[in-house]
């Protein structure tokens, strides 16, 4: 059973900075590229970087280019989001994604707020 547990998230004034975890299970966690994505309230989802099976590249939304940085630990099976100078539109709902054969999973998703 593919399973993804993010944590991390958490309260944080603007300008601060957050790390968040995904614990991933179920699959071989080397083998696929690795996604997060995010859900402001009230609004869609939102990819917000994304990462290959071996770490060596990355991508990032604009919105978050230069503040974020995405890592992975293969021999940990476990998905990364430094987030550095936060801003008050990063507040989300945070998850990690990865697809495995055309279905996407997700795991529950961690709280990130950002606000003085």
């Amino acid at each position: 059973e593919v399973q993804l547990v993010e944590s991390g998230g958490g309260l944080v004034q603007p300008g601060g900075s957050l790390r968040l975890s995904c614990a991933a299970s179920g699959f071989t966690f080397s083998g696929y590229g690795m996604s997060w994505v995010r859900q402001a309230p009230g609004k869609g989802l939102e990819w917000v970087s994304g990462i290959n099976s071996g770490g060596g590249s990355t991508s990032y939304a604009d919105s978050v280019k230069g503040r974020f940085t995405i890592s992975r630990d293969n021999a940990e099976n476990t998905l990364y989001l430094q987030m550095n100078s936060l801003k008050p539109e990063d507040t989300a709902v945070y998850y990690c994604n990865v697809k495995l054969r055309s279905v996407n999973y997700w795991g529950q998703g961690t709280q990130v707020t950002v606000s003085s």
